[in-house]
Protein backbone atom coordinates (compact mmCIF):
# COMPACT_ATOMS: atom_id res chain seq x y z
CA UNK A 1 0.00 0.00 0.00
CA UNK A 2 2.78 2.43 0.91
CA UNK A 3 4.44 2.10 -2.49
CA UNK A 4 1.17 2.61 -4.35
CA UNK A 5 0.27 5.69 -2.32
CA UNK A 6 3.74 7.13 -2.84
CA UNK A 7 3.54 6.68 -6.60
CA UNK A 8 0.04 8.14 -6.67
CA UNK A 9 1.77 11.33 -5.45
CA UNK A 10 0.18 14.43 -3.90
CA UNK A 11 -1.49 15.08 -7.27
CA UNK A 12 -3.27 11.71 -6.93
CA UNK A 13 -2.77 10.73 -10.57
CA UNK A 14 0.37 8.57 -10.65
CA UNK A 15 2.50 11.47 -11.83
CA UNK A 16 5.09 11.54 -9.00
CA UNK A 17 8.05 13.91 -9.03
CA UNK A 18 10.49 10.99 -9.13
CA UNK A 19 9.08 9.75 -12.46
CA UNK A 20 7.01 12.40 -14.25
CA UNK A 21 9.73 13.85 -16.47
CA UNK A 22 10.32 10.49 -18.19
CA UNK A 23 6.89 8.92 -17.65
CA UNK A 24 4.94 7.65 -20.63
CA UNK A 25 1.23 6.98 -20.98
CA UNK A 26 1.90 3.26 -20.66
CA UNK A 27 3.87 3.75 -17.43
CA UNK A 28 1.06 5.76 -15.89
CA UNK A 29 -1.45 3.22 -17.17
CA UNK A 30 0.21 0.25 -15.48
CA UNK A 31 0.00 2.02 -12.12
CA UNK A 32 -3.65 2.85 -12.82
CA UNK A 33 -4.42 -0.78 -13.68
CA UNK A 34 -2.80 -1.79 -10.40
CA UNK A 35 -5.03 0.62 -8.48
CA UNK A 36 -8.05 -0.64 -10.42
CA UNK A 37 -7.14 -4.18 -9.39
CA UNK A 38 -6.90 -3.00 -5.78
CA UNK A 39 -10.45 -1.64 -5.99
CA UNK A 40 -11.80 -4.74 -7.77
CA UNK A 41 -10.18 -7.17 -5.35
CA UNK A 42 -10.99 -5.24 -2.16
CA UNK A 43 -7.42 -4.53 -1.23
CA UNK A 44 -7.58 -2.54 2.02
CA UNK A 45 -8.55 1.06 1.37
CA UNK A 46 -5.96 3.71 2.27
CA UNK A 47 -6.71 6.18 5.09
CA UNK A 48 -9.31 8.74 4.06
CA UNK A 49 -6.72 11.51 3.73
CA UNK A 50 -4.73 9.48 1.21
CA UNK A 51 -5.34 8.73 -2.50
CA UNK A 52 -8.12 6.17 -3.00
CA UNK A 53 -7.83 3.29 -5.48
CA UNK A 54 -10.87 4.10 -7.57
CA UNK A 55 -10.30 7.86 -7.55
CA UNK A 56 -6.70 7.67 -8.78
CA UNK A 57 -7.76 5.32 -11.57
CA UNK A 58 -10.44 7.80 -12.57
CA UNK A 59 -7.81 10.57 -12.52
CA UNK A 60 -5.67 8.71 -15.04
CA UNK A 61 -8.72 8.03 -17.22
CA UNK A 62 -9.60 11.74 -17.25
CA UNK A 63 -6.05 12.68 -18.19
CA UNK A 64 -6.13 10.14 -21.00
CA UNK A 65 -9.28 11.79 -22.34
CA UNK A 66 -7.44 15.13 -22.39
CA UNK A 67 -4.54 13.54 -24.30
CA UNK A 68 -6.71 11.99 -27.02
CA UNK A 69 -5.77 13.52 -30.38
CA UNK A 70 -8.45 13.31 -33.08
CA UNK A 71 -6.32 15.47 -35.39
CA UNK A 72 -3.46 12.98 -35.63
CA UNK A 73 -4.07 9.46 -36.98
CA UNK A 74 -7.83 9.97 -36.55
CA UNK A 75 -7.47 9.67 -32.79
CA UNK A 76 -5.42 7.84 -30.22
CA UNK A 77 -2.92 8.88 -27.58
CA UNK A 78 0.78 9.28 -28.10
CA UNK A 79 3.17 6.91 -26.39
CA UNK A 80 4.80 9.76 -24.49
CA UNK A 81 3.15 12.38 -22.34
CA UNK A 82 5.76 15.06 -23.04
CA UNK A 83 7.25 15.89 -26.41
CA UNK A 84 10.85 16.01 -25.20
CA UNK A 85 10.82 12.24 -24.62
CA UNK A 86 11.76 9.71 -27.28
CA UNK A 87 8.62 8.19 -28.79
CA UNK A 88 6.52 11.37 -28.84
CA UNK A 89 5.68 10.78 -32.51
CA UNK A 90 4.42 7.24 -31.92
CA UNK A 91 0.93 6.07 -31.00
CA UNK A 92 1.30 2.60 -29.59
CA UNK A 93 -1.11 -0.14 -28.69
CA UNK A 94 0.05 -0.58 -25.12
CA UNK A 95 -0.60 3.06 -24.15
CA UNK A 96 -3.99 3.08 -25.85
CA UNK A 97 -4.58 -0.43 -24.57
CA UNK A 98 -4.16 0.95 -21.05
CA UNK A 99 -6.82 3.54 -21.91
CA UNK A 100 -9.19 0.87 -23.22
CA UNK A 101 -8.54 -1.50 -20.33
CA UNK A 102 -9.04 1.16 -17.66
CA UNK A 103 -12.18 2.54 -19.32
CA UNK A 104 -13.70 -0.93 -19.66
CA UNK A 105 -13.02 -1.87 -16.06
CA UNK A 106 -14.21 1.50 -14.74
CA UNK A 107 -17.47 0.96 -16.63
CA UNK A 108 -17.88 -2.48 -15.13
CA UNK A 109 -17.09 -1.22 -11.63
CA UNK A 110 -19.14 2.00 -11.64
CA UNK A 111 -21.78 1.45 -14.31
CA UNK A 112 -21.00 4.90 -15.73
CA UNK A 113 -21.80 4.91 -19.46
CA UNK A 114 -19.09 7.49 -20.22
CA UNK A 115 -16.45 4.87 -19.53
CA UNK A 116 -18.17 2.39 -21.84
CA UNK A 117 -18.36 5.00 -24.59
CA UNK A 118 -14.65 5.68 -24.35
CA UNK A 119 -13.76 1.98 -24.23
CA UNK A 120 -15.73 1.48 -27.43
CA UNK A 121 -14.14 4.54 -29.02
CA UNK A 122 -10.59 3.41 -28.27
CA UNK A 123 -11.22 -0.15 -29.44
CA UNK A 124 -12.89 0.95 -32.68
CA UNK A 125 -10.07 3.42 -33.32
CA UNK A 126 -7.61 0.53 -33.20
CA UNK A 127 -9.71 -1.33 -35.72
CA UNK A 128 -10.10 1.69 -38.00
CA UNK A 129 -6.39 2.48 -38.01
CA UNK A 130 -5.66 -1.25 -38.52
CA UNK A 131 -3.73 -1.74 -35.30
CA UNK A 132 -6.27 -4.47 -34.54
CA UNK A 133 -6.86 -6.63 -37.60
CA UNK A 134 -10.01 -8.54 -38.60
CA UNK A 135 -8.46 -11.70 -37.14
CA UNK A 136 -7.62 -9.80 -33.92
CA UNK A 137 -3.88 -9.51 -34.25
CA UNK A 138 -2.74 -6.46 -32.29
CA UNK A 139 0.10 -4.55 -33.95
CA UNK A 140 2.51 -2.52 -31.87
CA UNK A 141 1.79 1.03 -33.05
CA UNK A 142 1.81 3.69 -35.74
CA UNK A 143 4.21 6.58 -36.43
CA UNK A 144 3.13 10.19 -36.93
CA UNK A 145 5.20 11.42 -39.88
CA UNK A 146 6.47 15.02 -40.12
CA UNK A 147 3.70 15.87 -42.59
CA UNK A 148 1.10 14.73 -40.07
CA UNK A 149 0.11 11.55 -41.90
CA UNK A 150 0.05 8.13 -40.27
CA UNK A 151 1.05 5.54 -42.85
CA UNK A 152 3.72 3.51 -41.08
CA UNK A 153 2.42 0.71 -38.88
CA UNK A 154 4.82 -1.32 -36.78
CA UNK A 155 3.49 -4.83 -37.38
CA UNK A 156 5.31 -6.45 -34.47
CA UNK A 157 3.09 -8.41 -32.11
CA UNK A 158 3.77 -8.71 -28.40
CA UNK A 159 2.04 -10.86 -25.81
CA UNK A 160 1.01 -7.98 -23.59
CA UNK A 161 -0.73 -6.05 -26.36
CA UNK A 162 -3.06 -8.98 -26.99
CA UNK A 163 -3.52 -9.53 -23.27
CA UNK A 164 -4.47 -5.99 -22.34
CA UNK A 165 -7.20 -5.88 -24.98
CA UNK A 166 -8.39 -9.38 -24.06
CA UNK A 167 -9.02 -8.47 -20.43
CA UNK A 168 -10.65 -5.17 -21.40
CA UNK A 169 -12.96 -6.88 -23.88
CA UNK A 170 -13.86 -9.47 -21.24
CA UNK A 171 -14.72 -6.68 -18.80
CA UNK A 172 -16.97 -5.06 -21.40
CA UNK A 173 -18.65 -8.38 -22.16
CA UNK A 174 -19.16 -9.02 -18.46
CA UNK A 175 -20.72 -5.59 -17.97
CA UNK A 176 -22.88 -5.45 -21.10
CA UNK A 177 -23.47 -8.97 -22.40
CA UNK A 178 -23.07 -7.46 -25.86
CA UNK A 179 -22.27 -10.00 -28.59
CA UNK A 180 -19.76 -7.54 -30.04
CA UNK A 181 -17.55 -7.95 -27.00
CA UNK A 182 -17.89 -11.73 -26.96
CA UNK A 183 -16.68 -11.73 -30.56
CA UNK A 184 -13.71 -9.63 -29.47
CA UNK A 185 -12.93 -11.94 -26.54
CA UNK A 186 -13.13 -15.01 -28.75
CA UNK A 187 -11.04 -13.46 -31.51
CA UNK A 188 -8.33 -12.06 -29.25
CA UNK A 189 -8.08 -15.30 -27.31
CA UNK A 190 -7.92 -17.44 -30.44
CA UNK A 191 -5.21 -15.30 -31.97
CA UNK A 192 -3.18 -15.11 -28.76
CA UNK A 193 -3.38 -18.87 -28.33
CA UNK A 194 -2.09 -19.54 -31.84
CA UNK A 195 0.54 -16.78 -31.84
CA UNK A 196 2.05 -16.88 -28.37
CA UNK A 197 1.80 -20.50 -27.22
CA UNK A 198 3.88 -23.46 -28.25
CA UNK A 199 2.65 -26.84 -27.02
CA UNK A 200 0.52 -24.97 -24.50
CA UNK A 201 3.40 -22.92 -23.07
CA UNK A 202 3.51 -19.15 -23.46
CA UNK A 203 6.50 -17.56 -25.16
CA UNK A 204 7.47 -14.20 -26.68
CA UNK A 205 7.42 -15.29 -30.29
CA UNK A 206 9.30 -12.35 -31.81
CA UNK A 207 12.44 -12.37 -29.67
CA UNK A 208 12.55 -15.36 -27.34
CA UNK A 209 13.83 -18.03 -29.73
CA UNK A 210 16.62 -15.79 -31.03
CA UNK A 211 17.46 -14.55 -27.51
CA UNK A 212 16.98 -10.88 -28.42
CA UNK A 213 14.34 -9.83 -25.87
CA UNK A 214 15.35 -6.76 -23.87
CA UNK A 215 14.55 -6.28 -20.19
CA UNK A 216 11.10 -4.81 -20.84
CA UNK A 217 10.17 -7.50 -23.35
CA UNK A 218 11.19 -10.20 -20.90
CA UNK A 219 8.25 -9.22 -18.68
CA UNK A 220 5.51 -9.18 -21.32
CA UNK A 221 4.36 -12.79 -21.31
CA UNK A 222 3.63 -12.70 -17.59
CA UNK A 223 1.14 -9.90 -18.19
CA UNK A 224 -0.62 -12.01 -20.82
CA UNK A 225 -1.02 -14.87 -18.33
CA UNK A 226 -2.36 -12.45 -15.71
CA UNK A 227 -4.95 -11.02 -18.08
CA UNK A 228 -5.92 -14.45 -19.38
CA UNK A 229 -6.57 -15.59 -15.82
CA UNK A 230 -8.73 -12.51 -15.25
CA UNK A 231 -10.61 -13.27 -18.45
CA UNK A 232 -11.71 -16.62 -17.00
CA UNK A 233 -13.47 -14.71 -14.22
CA UNK A 234 -15.05 -12.08 -16.44
CA UNK A 235 -16.03 -14.50 -19.21
CA UNK A 236 -16.25 -17.87 -17.41
CA UNK A 237 -16.90 -19.82 -20.62
CA UNK A 238 -13.21 -19.27 -21.46
CA UNK A 239 -12.00 -21.16 -18.38
CA UNK A 240 -11.80 -24.54 -20.11
CA UNK A 241 -9.71 -22.99 -22.89
CA UNK A 242 -7.36 -20.91 -20.76
CA UNK A 243 -6.77 -23.07 -17.67
CA UNK A 244 -4.80 -25.83 -19.48
CA UNK A 245 -2.44 -23.18 -20.87
CA UNK A 246 -1.96 -21.68 -17.42
CA UNK A 247 -1.17 -25.14 -16.04
CA UNK A 248 1.32 -26.05 -18.76
CA UNK A 249 3.00 -22.66 -18.56
CA UNK A 250 3.30 -22.94 -14.78
CA UNK A 251 4.89 -26.38 -14.99
CA UNK A 252 7.32 -25.16 -17.63
CA UNK A 253 8.20 -22.07 -15.60
CA UNK A 254 8.80 -24.07 -12.44
CA UNK A 255 11.08 -26.44 -14.33
CA UNK A 256 13.55 -23.64 -15.10
CA UNK A 257 13.56 -22.02 -11.64
CA UNK A 258 16.71 -23.96 -10.85
CA UNK A 259 19.47 -21.49 -11.58
CA UNK A 260 22.13 -19.73 -9.59
CA UNK A 261 23.56 -16.42 -10.69
CA UNK A 262 26.03 -14.37 -8.66
CA UNK A 263 24.96 -10.99 -7.25
CA UNK A 264 23.95 -8.42 -8.25
CA UNK A 265 22.14 -10.38 -10.94
CA UNK A 266 20.37 -12.61 -8.44
CA UNK A 267 20.47 -12.37 -4.67
CA UNK A 268 18.12 -15.22 -3.83
CA UNK A 269 18.94 -18.70 -2.64
CA UNK A 270 21.09 -20.76 -5.03
CA UNK A 271 19.05 -23.00 -7.27
CA UNK A 272 15.93 -20.83 -7.21
CA UNK A 273 16.60 -18.29 -9.98
CA UNK A 274 14.02 -18.46 -12.76
CA UNK A 275 15.11 -18.22 -16.38
CA UNK A 276 13.26 -16.26 -19.03
CA UNK A 277 12.64 -19.00 -21.58
CA UNK A 278 10.62 -21.98 -20.39
CA UNK A 279 11.42 -24.18 -23.36
CA UNK A 280 12.88 -26.72 -23.42
CA UNK A 281 11.60 -27.65 -20.00
CA UNK A 282 14.21 -27.96 -17.30
CA UNK A 283 16.79 -25.80 -19.09
CA UNK A 284 17.91 -22.71 -17.17
CA UNK A 285 19.00 -20.02 -19.66
CA UNK A 286 20.73 -17.69 -17.16
CA UNK A 287 18.39 -14.83 -18.18
CA UNK A 288 17.68 -13.71 -14.64
CA UNK A 289 15.98 -10.35 -14.21
CA UNK A 290 12.91 -8.81 -12.63
CA UNK A 291 10.84 -9.76 -15.67
CA UNK A 292 11.76 -13.43 -15.64
CA UNK A 293 11.03 -13.75 -11.93
CA UNK A 294 7.70 -11.92 -12.31
CA UNK A 295 6.73 -14.18 -15.21
CA UNK A 296 7.33 -17.33 -13.20
CA UNK A 297 5.36 -15.95 -10.26
CA UNK A 298 2.48 -15.01 -12.58
CA UNK A 299 2.46 -18.42 -14.23
CA UNK A 300 2.27 -20.30 -10.94
CA UNK A 301 0.11 -17.90 -8.92
CA UNK A 302 -2.62 -17.42 -11.51
CA UNK A 303 -3.35 -21.12 -11.57
CA UNK A 304 -5.23 -20.37 -8.34
CA UNK A 305 -7.73 -18.25 -10.25
CA UNK A 306 -10.42 -20.93 -9.97
CA UNK A 307 -10.37 -20.51 -6.18
CA UNK A 308 -10.35 -16.71 -6.22
CA UNK A 309 -13.38 -14.49 -5.83
CA UNK A 310 -14.50 -12.62 -8.92
CA UNK A 311 -13.68 -8.90 -9.05
CA UNK A 312 -16.27 -6.81 -7.25
CA UNK A 313 -18.15 -3.71 -8.41
CA UNK A 314 -19.33 -0.59 -6.62
CA UNK A 315 -22.79 -2.12 -6.26
CA UNK A 316 -21.61 -5.60 -5.34
CA UNK A 317 -19.02 -5.60 -2.59
CA UNK A 318 -16.77 -2.72 -3.62
CA UNK A 319 -15.65 -0.22 -0.97
CA UNK A 320 -13.19 2.04 -2.77
CA UNK A 321 -14.23 5.69 -2.97
CA UNK A 322 -14.24 7.41 -6.35
CA UNK A 323 -14.00 10.91 -7.75
CA UNK A 324 -15.30 11.18 -11.33
CA UNK A 325 -13.64 14.59 -11.73
CA UNK A 326 -10.21 13.57 -10.46
CA UNK A 327 -7.32 14.54 -12.70
CA UNK A 328 -9.54 16.51 -15.07
CA UNK A 329 -7.42 19.64 -14.73
CA UNK A 330 -4.81 17.98 -16.92
CA UNK A 331 -1.14 17.20 -16.53
CA UNK A 332 1.26 20.01 -15.74
CA UNK A 333 4.42 20.37 -17.78
CA UNK A 334 7.26 19.26 -15.47
CA UNK A 335 9.48 21.94 -17.01
CA UNK A 336 7.04 24.73 -16.11
CA UNK A 337 7.93 27.06 -13.24
CA UNK A 338 5.64 27.42 -10.25
CA UNK A 339 4.13 30.87 -9.52
CA UNK A 340 6.28 32.92 -7.16
CA UNK A 341 5.02 33.37 -3.60
CA UNK A 342 5.83 36.22 -1.20
CA UNK A 343 8.22 33.91 0.62
CA UNK A 344 9.93 33.02 -2.67
CA UNK A 345 10.40 36.70 -3.50
CA UNK A 346 11.73 37.52 -0.04
CA UNK A 347 14.14 34.61 -0.18
CA UNK A 348 15.31 35.63 -3.63
CA UNK A 349 15.91 39.18 -2.39
CA UNK A 350 18.04 37.96 0.51
CA UNK A 351 20.08 35.69 -1.76
CA UNK A 352 20.58 38.56 -4.22
CA UNK A 353 21.85 40.87 -1.46
CA UNK A 354 24.20 38.19 -0.16
CA UNK A 355 25.47 37.55 -3.68
CA UNK A 356 26.17 41.26 -4.23
CA UNK A 357 27.94 41.56 -0.87
CA UNK A 358 30.03 38.51 -1.72
CA UNK A 359 30.90 39.86 -5.15
CA UNK A 360 31.88 43.29 -3.78
CA UNK A 361 33.86 41.71 -0.98
CA UNK A 362 35.73 39.48 -3.39
CA UNK A 363 36.49 42.41 -5.68
CA UNK A 364 37.78 44.50 -2.77
CA UNK A 365 39.99 41.64 -1.62
CA UNK A 366 41.57 41.27 -5.06
CA UNK A 367 42.16 45.03 -5.38
CA UNK A 368 43.86 45.16 -1.98
CA UNK A 369 45.82 41.96 -2.66
CA UNK A 370 47.44 43.26 -5.84
CA UNK A 371 48.07 46.90 -4.88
Amino acid sequence: MQAMIHQASPTKDFMPKNQTRTEGNDDQGFWAMASMSAAENKFPDPPSDQPQWLAVTQAVFNQYVLRWEPGQCQGGMRWQIFQFNNGWNYKNSISNGCFFNIAARLHRYTGNQTYADWATKVFEWHQTIKLITPDFAVHDGITIDPDGTCQRIDFLEWTYNSGIFLQGAAAMYNATGDAKWKTAVDGLLKHATSKFFKDGVVYEQFCEDNKLCNNDQQSFKGYLLRWMASTTQLAPYTYSIIKPMLEKSAAAAASVCTGSSPPPKYKGNPGTACGFSWMPAGTFDDKVAVGSMMNALDAIMYNLVGKAAAPVTAKAGGTSKGDPNAGSSGTADPTALKPLTTADKAGAGIITVLFIIGALGGTAFMVLEFR
